[in-house]
C-alpha cells in the first residue's frame, strides 16, 4: 500500500456554517465523529456569531467563506451602501436565477459586490480572530459567473486566501454543460494565478441528498477521478441536525439530518479509504499538488 501522503487528497467540505445552531452544531459533529475535514462560513446566517466559538472544539477542521450574494438573509452591508444587489426591501435575489440574469444585464455594479463581499469577509476576520480562512467559495455558487469569479479572485489575492471551490456536473443539461463550462474557465484562471484547486468535484448534482447511497455512489465517482490522474478532490455536503426548527424558513427540500449520519458512519471512512484519499483542508492542496 503506498503512504498515506502520496494519496491524493479528499476535502469533504460542509457549506453554511452559520446559517442555524443546528447546522453549526452538525457540522462540528462531522468533524468529530465522521469524515468533514473543512466548512465554509456563512457570514450572513443568523447563528454565525453564536456558532464561531464552537469552532474552537475542531481545531483541524479548514475554514473558508461561503460569500453570499443571495438566499434568504439579508446582506451585512446597508440597502443604501449596496443598492444594485438589493430590492426595495433591502434584500438579496433569492436565487441565481434572478441574479445572474441582473449581471448579465450589467445592471449589478461590481463595486457594490466588491464592498460586500468584503464586508463579510471582515466579519468572519473578525469573529475567527487568530483562525485564518484557507478557501472562498459562494452560495448558490454564483462565483461561476466572470464578474463574481474575477471579484472572488482579486480578494483571495488581498486577503492571502488562495483556494477556490470550482464547481463541476455530470448533469448533460444546459444548466449542466454551463456549469461545466464555468468551472473550467474558473479553475483554469486559478491556477493561473497560483491559486490551490482540487481536481475534482463532486456534490452539485448531488446537494442536499447527499444520503448513504449518494455518498457511496459520489466517493466512486472520486476513485474514478483519482484513477485517472486526479491528485485532489472536494466532496461539498450539507448537513444538519434532526428537527430544526430554525430550518423551517429554508424551503430547500434537502435532506439535512441523512447527510449528517451518512457523514459519520463507518462505512463514510471506508468508501474513502476503498476510493484510495486520504481526507484533509483545502490548506493541504499545495502539498497534493506540490
Amino acid at each position: 500500500m503506498a503512504d498515506a501522503d502520496d494519496r491524493p487528497l479528499l476535502i469533504v467540505n460542509a457549506d453554511d456554517y452559520g446559517l442555524t445552531a443546528g447546522v453549526s452544531r452538525a457540522i462540528c459533529r462531522g468533524a468529530t465523529d465522521g469524515i468533514i475535514t473543512s466548512t465554509s462560513l456563512l457570514a450572513v446566517g443568523p447563528a454565525i456569531e453564536q456558532a464561531v466559538p464552537w469552532l474552537d472544539d475542531v481545531p483541524q477542521l479548514g475554514l473558508g467563506g461561503h460569500l453570499a450574494v443571495v438566499g434568504e438573509d439579508p446582506p451585512v452591508l446597508s440597502a443604501r451602501e449596496v443598492p444594485t444587489l438589493v430590492d426595495a426591501m433591502g434584500n438579496f435575489a433569492m436565487s441565481w436565477r434572478q441574479f445572474l440574469p441582473r449581471c448579465a444585464r450589467r445592471a449589478v455594479d461590481p463595486d457594490d459586490l466588491r464592498r460586500e463581499f468584503s464586508a463579510q469577509l471582515d466579519r468572519l476576520e473578525d469573529l475567527l480572530g487568530d483562525r485564518r480562512l484557507d478557501h472562498l467559495d459562494t452560495h448558490q455558487n454564483v462565483h461561476l459567473w466572470p464578474m463574481v469569479r474575477d471579484i472572488v479572485l482579486e480578494l483571495g489575492d488581498a486577503r492571502g486566501v488562495q483556494a477556490v471551490r470550482v464547481t463541476r456536473s455530470s448533469a448533460r443539461s444546459i444548466v449542466g454543460l454551463t456549469v461545466s463550462t464555468l468551472g473550467a474557465r474558473l479553475a483554469s484562471k486559478a491556477r493561473r494565478r497560483g491559486w490551490g484547486v482540487p481536481d475534482a468535484t463532486v456534490g452539485l448534482d448531488e446537494a442536499g441528498s447527499m444520503t448513504a447511497p449518494v455518498l457511496d455512489a459520489s466517493l466512486r465517482t472520486l476513485a474514478a477521478a483519482a484513477a485517472d490522474g486526479a491528485r485532489s478532490a472536494e466532496l461539498a455536503a450539507h448537513p444538519g441536525s434532526p428537527d430544526d426548527p430554525d430550518l423551517d424558513r429554508y424551503a430547500w427540500g434537502y435532506h439535512w439530518a441523512e447527510e449528517l449520519e451518512a457523514l459519520c458512519a463507518p462505512a463514510a471512512r471506508a468508501g474513502v479509504e476503498q476510493a484510495g484519499y486520504r481526507l484533509g483542508p483545502f490548506a493541504d492542496l499545495a502539498q497534493a499538488h506540490p
